[in-house]
């Protein structure tokens, strides 16, 4: 019995001193491994230095031709979106400088038509706009063609004609939605004026040139230069006061009027359809 228990305590103590042995030896490797790895890493970065000097010069000679294909590209790409951003610009600027120029047609179209309706007939006339689409000139004649709305009835010859404020002409012939228009200095047109300072009569006559002549005035017409000359009404056909020109010239043998506008400028007509010849009612006899 003695002898088991003797040879189980020395057991005993060989396990615990092979258990510290163990513990040592775990502890001198852990140790070692760790100047082992120290070591080594030192012997990497030589060697890692040793590598980078040698392929850095190398990786910088092949990475600089990429890069200035990787700069051209770019640039390449860049000078592309330019061209593309130019070429949206120019149609924007395009249809811009469209809407621009259709704006300004408009606006002109608008203030000539603005300044027509500047005349306000008297309340037993009637008006119609039409606009004008060629216009007629020789030795013998000066007329235009102008186009009216179908809705513009009661269109009818020898209707005044007016551009703005001014007088132009009247309704020489209607075909349909064309109107023909015998122009003031035409040499058939004869308009009943009044000088409208003096109060002196005459009739304005065209002439085919782009002055009229005032005939058939007193000898003792007080008319000068700068004399604004209108409509008189005298025979019912034109309305009086309309302005027709201005007097330019006063001699013994002429009086040059120049109308208030230029035919050649003309875009835009209204006809006013004034009539005073109505019936006048029968007197009645009753007292």
């Amino acid at each position: 019995m003695k002898r088991r228990r003797v040879l189980f305590i020395r057991l005993s103590q060989f396990r615990l001193f092979l258990r510290k042995l163990i513990v040592t030896l775990v502890v001198i490797s852990a140790f070692g491994l760790i100047v082992l790895s120290k070591a080594d890493n030192a012997h990497l970065n030589k060697t890692e230095d040793l590598i980078s000097r040698i392929l850095n010069p190398i990786i910088r000679v092949i990475q600089l031709p990429a890069d200035g294909v990787y700069f051209i590209c770019e640039k390449i790409r860049d000078v592309v979106r330019v061209y593309a951003d130019n070429k949206v610009l120019k149609n924007d600027a395009l249809q811009v400088n469209y809407l621009k120029n259709k704006l300004q047609a408009l606006k002109i179209e608008n203030e000539l038509l603005s300044q027509m309706l500047s005349y306000t007939p008297p309340p037993e006339a009637e008006f119609a706009t039409a606009k004008v689409i060629a216009g007629e000139g020789d030795g013998f004649s000066h007329s235009l063609i102008a186009y009216i709305s179908e809705f513009d009835t009661n269109i009818q010859k020898g209707q005044v004609v007016l551009y703005k404020e001014g007088v132009v002409g009247r309704v020489d012939s209607v075909h349909g939605n064309y109107v023909r228009v015998m122009l003031i200095n035409d040499i058939n047109s004869k308009i009943p004026v009044i000088i409208e300072r003096s109060r002196d009569k005459g009739i304005l006559s065209g002439n085919n040139t782009a002055v009229l002549n005032l005939l058939l005035t007193s000898p003792t017409a007080d008319i000068k230069v700068g004399d604004k000359v209108v409509t008189s009404g005298v025979g019912g056909v034109f309305p009086s006061g309309l302005p027709v020109g201005f007097v330019s010239e006063v001699s013994e043998n002429s009086i040059l009027i120049e109308p208030v506008h230029s035919i050649e400028k003309i875009e835009y007509i209204k006809i006013v359809k004034y009539n005073l010849g109505q019936e006048l009612p029968e007197e009645s006899n009753e007292r």
